[in-house]
């Protein structure tokens, strides 16, 4: 609720508030949303490693609160932001935010970027946090949970895109950053008021990032040392020690064998005692198997790049079309341009626990799987669907262009000059990425957090918002590349270039973005297909005659299954 508005209408911010151009101002977003996201993996690290994943959520959420604040601040006073001006008239000469105005803007954005990194790096992990992995009950009840945890985002959404974003447009940007302040600072005291019934996260005493960098290390150092043909002859503590009690041991598996070299025990080794090997020439196999785990999960880490590409154009491109288009629901209301993506979100909250609690049993019944389907099926659905909303936002762009061509309307000025194009014909493809959001990024949360090692859960989840920070990096990229190579061949001196959306080439653009993303999605079946499962758990069968066995392993296994 506090900082959705922002991933929405932050692109209207920049444009009419900072005076930023266009690409510019998407380029702004993207590298926001995109910082958000990456710092997610320092913020994991740190909880699991010294802080504990509440603290983490705690102080994430009070930093996020004092940049949101920092933010309505700016926004109310006139001296902190430059002269009101039309960005979108020809004839103005808009000054752009400087100086220290830009300093205030960005150190307070990138707070509010800190604290929702802390907040996606912990959260999930923290809520799957409350679930014991070895009662298949409550195994479950983990997978219905991501379910409900994106019902949850969707329900504060709701409020975000409508309330917030129209006070943010039609009463003023302090107004709408006032009421987001409010809503952090009521969600601390909610989620610090639950603290007697939490289950806390123990604190590893270790950075699980640091263990996957021993083994690589270890195994450089190694090798040129033979493998033995027995593995039992690799380096493993004792499994009758004490100190072994609450120690993941994970079997060894014949595959990605150049990282056994880490586990492979010298005669300068063989009779030293555990404690006084260094971690940095000698692994256990265990530790090898975690960074195979995290290794295997990379091929299908690198095919979700393209699915937050797309995503990326909801909240500029997709924006700024809206602008230009009728935003009139009756004489005297408008919605907001920034709000069309409560349609998916409206969707959504009736696709959710549909989805959860009708269609997931029915498939459960079928498949055997406790999922439905398997979280890789879920994702590569997803990716289909990205590829498919960026395809209609093409079509639905042609559209737009024409309706403007046709009514001599192509340096009409946003907002003032409407053009006779309902903003609703942009829904088709809001809808089509909603269902794609809920397919990909639930069943990316649920399969990075089942497959990854015991001691790195917070890291996991931490996949998918990486894969995000990439993706609005790229997204950065991709404009600037797309304005540079067509600068020659284009009037307006590149497909996206200039304040007038109607003269540039945003059509190809989008179908640009749906061709790569049709092409990453046949790289995906390829990787996925040969993507194999942690040990412990089941290999994914379709055959009946398995479903029965399929079902007693998953009722007796520890972890998270498919």
């Amino acid at each position: 609720m506090a900082t959705l508005a922002l991933a929405v209408n932050l692109v209207t911010y920049f444009n009419g508030v900072m005076h930023f151009n266009q690409a510019d101002a998407a380029n702004q977003l993207t590298n926001y949303m995109g910082t958000s996201y990456i710092l997610t993996i320092l913020v994991a690290t740190l909880a699991d490693t010294y802080i504990g994943r509440f603290k983490a959520l705690l102080i994430s959420a009070c930093i996020e609160f004092l940049g949101l604040g920092l933010l309505t601040l700016q926004a109310h006073y006139s001296k902190l932001k430059p002269p009101p001006c039309s960005i979108f008239d020809p004839t103005a000469h808009c000054a752009q935010v400087d100086g220290g105005n830009a300093a205030i803007l960005f150190v307070a954005l990138y707070m509010v970027a800190v604290g929702t990194g802390g907040i996606k790096a912990t959260l999930p992990s923290y809520g799957a946090d409350q679930f014991d992995e070895k009662d298949p009950e409550e195994a479950k009840q983990m997978s219905s949970f991501f379910n409900w945890f994106l019902l949850a985002v969707c329900v504060g959404a709701t409020a975000s895109l409508t309330l917030i974003v129209w006070i943010q447009d039609n009463k003023g940007w302090d107004k709408g950053l006032g009421i987001s302040t409010l809503a952090m600072f009521l969600a601390i005291i909610l989620f610090v008021s639950g603290f007697p019934r939490y289950r806390i996260h123990v604190i590893q005493g270790s950075s699980a990032i640091t263990e996957i960098f021993q083994v690589y290390v270890a195994a450089i150092r190694n090798r040129k040392l033979d493998l033995p043909e027995d593995p039992t002859e690799l380096y493993e503590i004792n499994r009758d020690k004490e100190a072994a009690i609450e120690t993941e041991f994970l079997p060894h598996r014949d595959v990605y064998r150049f990282l056994d070299k880490a586990a492979i025990q010298t005669s300068s080794t063989l009779y030293e005692r555990p404690e006084t090997i260094s971690p940095w020439r000698l692994c256990r196999v265990t530790q090898v198997e975690n960074a195979k785990i995290i290794l295997g999960m990379v091929p299908i880490f690198c095919c979700t790049f393209f699915m937050t590409l797309c995503l990326a154009q909801l909240q500029t491109f997709f924006i700024q079309q809206a602008i230009t288009m009728d935003t009139s629901i009756t004489k005297s209301f408008h919605i907001p341009p920034a709000s069309l993506p409560i349609l998916p979100v409206i969707f959504l909250l009736v696709l959710i626990p549909t989805y959860d609690q009708i269609i997931v049993p029915f498939a459960r019944k079928i498949t055997g799987i406790p999922t439905g389907i398997t979280h890789l099926q879920r994702v590569g659905i997803g990716l289909v669907l990205s590829s498919l909303s960026m395809a209609a936002a093409a079509i639905m762009e042609v559209k737009r262009k024409d309706v403007a061509r046709k009514h001599n309307m192509l340096d009409a000025i946003p907002v003032l000059q409407p053009l006779p194009l309902s903003v609703f014909w942009l829904s088709f493809q809001y809808f089509i990425f909603g269902i794609a959001d809920m397919f990909t990024y639930v069943g990316l949360l649920e399969f990075f957090y089942s497959q990854a090692p015991k001691g790195i859960k917070s890291i996991s989840t931490c996949f998918l918002w990486s894969s995000m920070a990439i993706g609005y990096f790229m997204s950065t990229v991709c404009v600037k590349i797309v304005n540079r190579v067509t600068k020659g061949i284009t009037n307006s001196g590149g497909w996206l270039a200039g304040n007038n959306i109607n003269r540039n080439h945003l059509n190809l653009y989008f179908w640009l973005l749906s061709i790569l993303s049709l092409i990453n999605f046949l790289i995906y079946l390829f990787v996925a297909k040969r993507y194999k499962y942690r040990p412990q758990l089941p290999e994914v069968s379709d055959e009946n005659n398995k479903r029965h066995e399929l079902k007693t392993i998953i009722a007796g296994n520890r972890e998270t299954t498919e």
